[in-house]
């Protein structure tokens, strides 16, 4: 599929919120890679892909985790994580994408992971700060994304860690992992 035909594909699939939202990650991305020597190609799809199961129902990303033999302990995790590792899956299955690195990018952009690739920082990263968001902390890892993307996205899990702490929500292991790794 070409550019257009999987913007076209996301704005018929996802809500106008949710699809704005891919326009920005997008953008950010691009220019993060460029930043950062990443592969533009493969930044491209990830960042527009990495949201294409996010407006779909509980039922069918259970359906779809089932389906696509995904570890089902994912699902006593936040079902916000559910449609990374979904999404990964369904465009192998649909869109015939069978890139690694695409694959990683949208399989952990919502966890992160241990010793993640340029490609899966910028993802991580553009997905945290895209210019829609507006939360504590989100305005120092701009910041830190400017100069040092590995000390971005640590930044960005740690502020993810300490918000999900504060609710008293489980902590995904590959969150944990990401946060040990960058830290080092």
């Amino acid at each position: 599929m070409t550019y257009k035909q999987y913007r076209q594909y996301l704005e018929n699939h996802l809500s106008k919120n949710r699809y704005e939202h891919t326009l920005r990650v997008y953008d950010t991305a691009i220019e993060l890679a460029g930043l950062y020597n990443a592969d533009r190609e493969i930044v491209e799809q990830a960042a527009l892909l990495h949201d294409i199961c996010k407006c779909e129902s509980d039922d069918v990303l259970i359906h779809k985790i089932k389906q696509y033999n995904i570890d089902e302990s994912l699902l006593t995790f936040n079902k916000e994580l559910w449609h990374g590792p979904v999404g990964a899956h369904f465009v192998q299955d649909v869109f015939q994408i069978t890139d690694e690195t695409i694959y990683n990018c949208m399989y952990y952009h919502t966890t992160g992971r241990e010793k993640m690739t340029v490609e899966e920082l910028v993802i991580f990263v553009a997905d945290y700060i895209e210019p829609g968001r507006n939360f504590p902390g989100v305005e120092e890892v701009r910041e830190l994304a400017k100069i040092d993307l590995k000390r971005a996205a640590f930044q960005a899990l740690k502020n993810t860690l300490i918000f999900l702490i504060s609710k008293n929500a489980t902590l995904h292991p590959n969150t944990i992992l990401a946060y040990n790794d960058l830290a080092k």
